[in-house]
Parts: C-alpha cells; structure tokens; sequence
C-alpha cells in the first residue's frame, strides 16, 4: 500500500462522504438498495479494493450521521435502521428541542464508530482459529441462518415456509439458464438476483400502482408541509463527548459494544431491543428521549460497522445481516470476486482496517461537522432539490444494467420476477436477511433434496 493508494483512498472516502450525506436525509432511503449498486458497480468497474473499501466505509459512517436528520426536523426516517427512533425524536421536537436531537444522535454515531472498529478487530481475532470449519459447511450454515432469521421475522411462518419455495424459483431460473445456454454451465448468477432482492418492495409497489384502485387510494392533492425550526449556532468543531453526558456516552458506549457482539443478529430488531432495556428506566421524557436515540444511533452505527467487518476480516463469507445486504458486493461479485476469492483473501487483517479507519475518520471529519452547524440547510436542500424518484430511478437503472450484463436481455425479466415476488414477501413480513441467506443456500439445500 503506497502514498498513493492513501490518497486515493482518501479521495473516495470524500467522495462516498459526501455522496451518502445528501442520499442519508432523502426520506425512505434504504441502506441495501443505495449502498450495494454502487459497491457492486465500483468492483465490476476494476475499481482498486482499497479504494473501494475506503468509500464503503465511509458510505456506511455518512449515511448513518444523517439518515436521522429529517427524523429529527420532520419526523420522517431518512433509512430502514433510523426508523425505531421517530418516537423518542417526536418527543424532543415536541419540547422544541429538534437541534439538540440532531446533536445527540450524531454524536451516538461517532461514539459507536469508535467503539466498534477496535472491538470488531478483537472479535475477528476470536473468530479466525474456526474460520475453516466455518467455510466448509457455509450452506448448512447459511440455512441455519435463514431459519434463524425467519424465526425473528414479524411473519414467521412465512418466513419459515417461503425457504424451500424460494430457493427452488432461485436455482430453477439458474437451471434454465444454463439449459438454454443463456450462462455457461460455469457460471452462477448471483449478482443480478441479488439486487432483484433489493429493490423487490419498490417494484412490487410500481406494479401494484397500476391497478386503478390502488392507485386511485394514493392520490392525494395536499402537499406536506415541513417546518424547520432555526437551530442554534455551534461554535468550532463539534465534541460528541461534550454534547452527550456521561450517562449518554456511557449507554452509547454499551449499545455499541452489544451491537458489535451480536453482529449476526438483525441490526434493526437489536436496536429496538438494547436501545429500549438500556433506556426503560428513566421517567424524565426528555432526558429518556435524548438517552434513546444517543443509545440507538451508536448502536446501528456498530453494528453496521461489525457486521461487516467481522466476517471481512476472519472469515470471508458474508455471515452477518449487513454483509449479506449492503456489503454483500465486498464478498460476492462474481467474476471479479467471489466466495473463494474476495477482499477476505487479497487484503491482509491491517490493510482492511486501515481502510476501514481512513473511510471512518473522512466520514466523522466532514460529515458530523456538516450535521452539526448545517443540518437544516442541507435537509432542506434535499427535501426541495433531490427528488426521492430520481434516486430510485438511479438505482433501478443501476439493476437493470447489473442484470442484463449478468446474463442478457433474458435475465432482466428473471430479476423482474424475483423482485416481484420478494416484494410481496416483503410485504408480508418476510426481511431481507431470509431471502439473502436463501439466496446463499440454495445451491446447497437443492443438492440436499436432490
């Protein structure tokens, strides 16, 4: 790694920092469907690793500092993870205190940030004596994960039932596409499925607006009116350990450091849960809500942060929720890397933590500072100028592009379907994580049967 490879590396991360700041504050973004395209696209591209891995992180640090900005001026998420926090912000903004909220759950994010990236060096030291025992029976495993998280899900029969169906409409596409000499017999596609999975409630939703009805229910002529209350200037740099207490750090800290430990653990239901037990008690609502979302933003920052770390550094598979949605590319992007040979394999334990750090501090460096002093005038920015359509409209190209290049005009209406019927899935209460770990153990629960 020479000057440089840094200072590319740190180029990117300016890059992927301020690209995921403005994508972060659109309303509604989730983190799988924005993030993964342009990972993928950056490998496919012969983009160096340590390049790409430096805007990973610094992606995934940017857009979580601000993904909770338009929760706290409008209570609306700006992601899937910063969901579980519009009630304790709403109560902040209630008691006219929509800055301080902004405030605090960024300096969360930092505290989590710091926390996690040595603790998941530490885990991942744990883990590597068992990694080869753990990648010869990734499919079992992948399986058992599915199960695992079916059992989480909100709909777990579902869940539960939709494995084997799924896998079946997986490996029957792949068949029939080697059966018709679409794909050599050599050749898996995985990529373009994948992001079929990603984008599966937005197409669902598209067709499902083309039934008259439907439609008819979700016209509206009423705009949304958005206020933005003025907040207070912050003198110099922002000190997330003088914006929280200590009783704040001390729970971000601990958030942090459980969301590390249950990296392959569904991040959304672990916030929900720590972020509640490490809050409940409190009576004041104020110093509760202020408490919460400090607590809750540290620990989706680490647990975003560890699950993609841990298994990037000890095993090479992508065992954990986050490595098999937003950071599935870093681990499976077939031809350029795959299961055998990917980021695990090219780049040594130091070489990825240095990119982690340098994507990290780019991040915290520009993005918590623009969160802190300007974070209205940039959500406002969003709000007026960046249409949530254009942002859809960019990725869906993206797939659409991803598809045809992984197996021809054939496979775009084979993404279709699998995006159809993951969104009605989806719908009815069956997460990612099922169809992801599905999507992994397919060929081996098929070989199973067979």
């Amino acid at each position: 790694m020479d000057l440089t490879i840094i200072l590319l590396m740190i180029l990117a991360s300016i890059g992927g920092a301020v690209l995921y700041t403005l994508i972060g504050i659109a309303p509604g973004t989730d983190e799988t469907a924005v993030l993964a395209p342009v990972t993928l696209a950056m490998i496919l591209l012969g983009v160096s690793p340590y390049v790409v891995l430096a805007f990973f992180f610094s992606a995934i640090v940017a857009k979580k500092l601000t993904d909770s900005i338009p929760v706290a001026v409008a209570g609306i998420p700006g992601g899937v993870m910063a969901a579980p926090m519009v009630e304790h912000a709403m109560v902040l903004k209630e008691h006219g205190l929509p800055d301080v909220s902004i405030r605090k759950m960024a300096s969360g994010s930092v505290i989590g940030t710091l926390v996690s990236l040595p603790l998941s060096l530490l885990v991942a030291s744990l883990i590597i004596p068992y990694a080869e025992t753990i990648s010869k029976h990734a499919g079992l495993i992948f399986f058992l994960g599915a199960v695992f998280l079916a059992l989480m899900a909100s709909n777990k029969i579902l869940s539960l039932l939709m494995i084997l169906p799924f896998a079946l409409l997986i490996q029957g596409l792949r068949q029939l596409y080697w059966e018709t000499g679409i794909v050599p017999a050599d050749t898996t596609v995985f990529v373009s499925f994948f992001l079929g999975i990603t984008i599966g409630p937005v197409v669902f939703k598209l067709f499902e607006l083309m039934n008259k009805d439907v439609r008819d229910k979700e016209y509206t002529e009423k705009e949304k009116d958005i206020t933005f209350k003025r907040q207070q200037q912050y003198k110099g740099f922002p000190n997330p350990f003088k914006i929280l207490t200590k009783q704040e750090i001390g729970t971000s800290a601990a958030g942090a450091g459980l969301g590390t430990l249950t990296f392959f653990l569904t991040p959304v239901g672990m916030t929900i849960f720590l972020g509640e037990a490490l809050t409940r008690h409190i009576k004041d609502p104020v110093k509760r809500a202020s408490r919460a979302i400090s607590t809750m933003d540290g620990l989706t920052n680490a647990s975003y942060i560890s699950g993609t770390l841990i298994p990037l550094l000890a095993i090479g598979l992508p065992l954990s929720p986050m490595a098999i949605g937003p950071a599935n590319a870093l681990f499976n992007a077939p031809p350029v890397m795959t299961p055998e040979n990917n980021f695990h394999h090219i780049m040594s334990m130091s070489e990825i933590m240095i990119a982690a750090v340098i994507g990290s501090a780019v991040a915290i460096v520009l993005t918590f500072y623009a969160t802190i002093k300007y974070s209205n005038q940039i959500c406002a920015f969003v709000f007026k100028r960046i249409p949530h359509e254009a942002l859809i409209g960019l990725f869906a190209g993206l797939v659409v592009m991803l598809a045809f290049m992984d197996a021809g005009w054939v496979n775009i209406f084979g993404v279709l379907l699998v995006a159809l019927i993951s969104g009605l899935l989806h719908r009815f209460g069956v997460n990612y994580g099922v169809m992801f770990m599905v999507l992994y153990a397919a060929p081996w629960l098929m070989g199973v049967i067979g």
